[in-house]
């Protein structure tokens, strides 16, 4: 699903230099992968709970998203939602990494994303700690990036894409550890029996195991870990052998497909990664009708929603538009075309 997690890749350089470096990127990308152009949608999508709107009659949109599996899958449903209510849509979705993405909008090429409050605060924002409560994050990103940068944030969905160690079934029974606090406590006292395994981005941002492992106590090196391939974690670990323990993400529908359990963050480390639409303030002023015709769709992606379309992509090997495209009208929102 994700050969890395680039959506999370933490800002280092003084904001303004940053600001800058994303109107250079947006012009680089562009011009050397076609980004003004995009491309028409795979599926044509027709009103159904979505209702066609007069006021998206013949009004272009691009809608853009990053390249991994649930990005693309966001980026769809989004598309194919303001299509049904009217809006031509320009397909601009798997711009590869968040800063491609994020240079994209702000320079004006992509008008339209699914984007993660936690990353947005941290990764854009360049704030350090993230807030506890999910509604909270979302109006401290909204707010700080419309008075910093123009960009809108509406309909947020309640699924949460937020890190996690995760362990199969039979390593759970076996060591009883089914929250971080047991997980921390059986590294402190049998570190054999705590083997974990972390993708490389994860074992040294202070979002991922290093902070983890200082909120719960545990001397991040003395902890046995192997640092692997994001895509090979979720196997190894499903396995128990080389991985007891292994970094997951939350809505990734290989937890379900390969029986994982999720170990409970239960002093609520890390940040919450709830997904809202974002547009400029122009666009968002222009049409208030995205937010209306979005709300709706957003509140429905759960976290059970989610995984199990992801499971379908990843797992099954269904196509990424065909998936949202079914949702979509199983929900009533569309009708196929």
């Amino acid at each position: 699903m994700r050969r890395h997690r680039s959506r999370r890749h933490r800002r280092t350089t003084p904001r303004r230099w940053y600001c800058l470096a994303l109107i250079v990127a947006a012009t680089t990308f562009a011009a050397a992968c076609g980004l003004q152009a995009g491309s028409s949608l795979p599926f044509t999508m027709n009103p159904g709970s979505i209702q066609h709107n007069d006021n998206l009659t013949g009004v272009t949109l691009t809608v853009g998203s990053k390249e991994f599996t649930e990005q693309v899958l966001l980026g769809y449903i989004l598309a194919f939602s303001l299509q049904a209510a009217g809006a031509e849509i320009r397909d601009l979705t798997s711009i590869v990494g968040s800063q491609s993405t994020r240079a994209a909008q702000l320079s004006g090429q992509v008008q339209l994303t699914y984007e993660y409050t936690g990353n947005g605060w941290i990764n854009y924002l360049g704030h350090e700690k993230p807030l506890p409560d999910p509604m909270e994050q979302f109006k401290a990103v909204r707010d700080a990036d419309v008075a910093e940068n123009n960009i809108d944030w509406v309909a947020l969905a309640p699924m949460d894409n937020t890190y996690a160690l995760a362990a199969s079934k039979a390593v759970v029974e076996r060591t009883g550890v089914r929250t971080l606090s047991q997980y921390a406590e059986l590294a402190k006292t049998t570190p054999a029996q705590a083997k974990t395994c972390v993708d490389t981005e994860f074992n040294v941002r202070r979002d991922g195991f290093p902070g983890m492992a200082q909120a719960y106590g545990l001397d991040p090196a003395t902890v046995f870990r192997s640092v692997l391939q994001t895509g090979i974690i979720y196997n190894a670990t499903a396995s128990g052998t080389e991985c007891l323990f292994g970094e997951v993400y939350t809505t990734d529908g290989r937890i379900k497909g390969l029986d994982l359990v999720l170990l409970t963050d239960n002093r609520s480390f890390f940040p919450h990664y709830n997904p809202a639409v974002t547009l400029s303030t122009d666009l968002a002023r222009q049409h208030p009708e995205i937010e209306q015709i979005m709300t709706p769709v957003s509140q429905a992606l759960t976290n059970d929603e989610v995984m199990e379309l992801n499971r379908r992509i990843d797992v099954d090997g269904e196509d990424i538009a065909a998936v949202a495209r079914d949702w979509l009208v199983n929900k009533g929102f569309v009708a196929a075309g």
